[in-house]
């Protein structure tokens, strides 16, 4: 499978855990913090499904860095959440470390599209 269709995978993915643990942030009246962490947290996948119908390279390219850096501002939300207590350990490092692969990723992609 392409590095494209692994992305938009793991994405996807992604966006269903970050959607779960936004509700359980939510229960403990986390809103604010919740709020942001699912809006960045899930428009990584739907930059990159946009992005595979991109109407040139260069729109390409710059749908994939505009998901590149939601997957950076998600990364931030985490290491808050992390750094606070607001949540389990655990479920966050697990998001954080997902988070992490999709910038790598996303990195690739970006970098071995600019060189074509």
């Amino acid at each position: 499978m392409p590095q494209e269709g692994v992305v938009q995978e793991k994405s996807f993915n992604f966006a269903e855990k970050i959607v779960h643990f936004c509700r359980y942030l939510q229960k403990k009246r986390e809103y604010v913090i919740s709020r942001q962490l699912l809006k960045s947290g899930t428009s990584i996948g739907a930059n990159i499904e946009e992005a595979q119908f991109a109407e040139s390279k260069k729109d390409f390219i710059h749908k994939m860095h505009i998901s590149l850096k939601e997957a950076r501002e998600t990364r931030y939300w985490l290491r808050l959440i992390l750094r606070s207590g607001t949540s389990k350990e655990k479920i966050v490092q697990d998001l954080l470390n997902e988070s992490n692969e999709l910038i790598s990723l996303l990195t690739a992609i970006i970098k071995s599209s600019k060189k074509r």
